[in-house]
C-alpha cells in the first residue's frame, strides 16, 4: 500500500510539473521543453522523437520547423483518401547543403529527420573519416505504395506513407563515391564511415536497417520514422 501511495504521489508531482511546463509557469530550455518546436540546429536528445511525432498532423508546425532547417522543400497537395496509399502533410525534398541524386517525397517527420541526419550524423562522420564534407546523397527512393518486401499480402511498408527513405551511398566533396553494397563488407575507412553514419542515424530515425539486418538491405540503409524502434 505504501509503495502504491508513493507511486501515485510521484505521478501526481510529475503531472503538476508537466502542466507547469505546458502553461509556461516552469520555464525550461527549448531543447528540453516537450512543447517547444523542434530546432534542427540543436543536437538530438531524448525529446527529439516526440517532437518529430508532433509534426505528423500539424502542417503549420512542420513549416515552422522546416523554415530553419536549411532544407529546400516544396509542399505537396494532400491526395484523395480513396487512393490505395493516401498522403497528407507531405513535401518534396530537393536538397539542402548536401545535394540529392534526385528529389524525394517525404512525410513532414521524415523530411525533418533527414535534415537532422545531414547536420548531426552524416557530415560529422564524414569530417572524422575524411576531413571533408559529403556533397551528395544517392538514394533509391522514398514513397512506394506497396507492402513490406513487396509481398502480395501483409503489412504496408513505411514507404507507402512516405515515411521511409533508402540510401545507397554518398559522394564526397572531392568526388569520391562511397557505396553501401561495395564498401560495407570492407574493413577500411569507407566501411567505418558507413557504420558511423548508420549508428548516427539511429538518433533521429525510429528504424535504421543496414546490411547487418538482412540480405534485402545489402545495398542500402533503410531509414524510417514509423512506429517501431530498430537500429541494426
Amino acid at each position: 500500500m505504501r509503495v502504491l501511495k508513493g507511486l501515485l504521489l510521484v505521478m501526481g508531482v510529475l503531472g503538476v510539473l508537466l502542466v507547469g511546463v505546458w502553461r509556461g509557469w516552469l520555464p525550461l530550455p527549448a531543447d528540453w521543453n516537450p512543447w517547444a518546436p523542434l530546432d534542427v540546429r540543436a543536437k538530438p536528445n531524448l525529446l527529439t522523437r516526440f517532437k518529430l511525432m508532433r509534426l505528423r498532423d500539424n502542417p503549420q508546425l512542420c513549416d515552422q520547423v522546416l523554415s530553419g532547417a536549411g532544407l529546400k522543400v516544396t509542399r505537396q497537395s494532400d491526395s484523395s483518401p480513396e487512393v490505395a496509399c493516401p498522403l497528407s502533410n507531405t513535401l518534396r525534398v530537393q536538397g539542402g547543403q548536401v545535394a540529392l541524386s534526385s528529389s524525394f517525397l517525404a512525410s513532414c517527420p521524415l523530411a525533418v529527420a533527414f535534415a537532422l541526419f545531414e547536420r548531426h550524423a552524416l557530415q560529422p562522420a564524414a569530417q572524422v573519416a575524411y576531413g571533408q564534407s559529403v556533397a551528395r546523397v544517392d538514394h533509391l527512393g522514398s514513397f512506394a505504395c506497396r507492402n513490406m518486401y513487396s509481398r502480395e499480402n501483409g503489412a504496408r511498408s513505411q514507404h507507402a506513407t512516405a515515411n521511409a527513405l533508402d540510401i545507397a551511398g554518398f559522394r564526397l566533396a572531392d568526388g569520391r563515391s562511397i557505396n553501401v553494397l561495395k564498401d560495407w563488407p570492407k574493413t577500411n575507412d569507407d566501411a567505418r564511415f558507413l557504420r558511423a553514419v548508420r549508428d548516427g542515424a539511429c538518433d533521429m530515425f525510429n528504424v535504421v536497417l543496414s546490411p547487418d539486418y538482412n540480405a534485402a538491405h545489402r545495398n542500402h540503409f533503410h531509414l524510417d520514422v514509423g512506429p517501431w524502434w530498430v537500429c541494426r
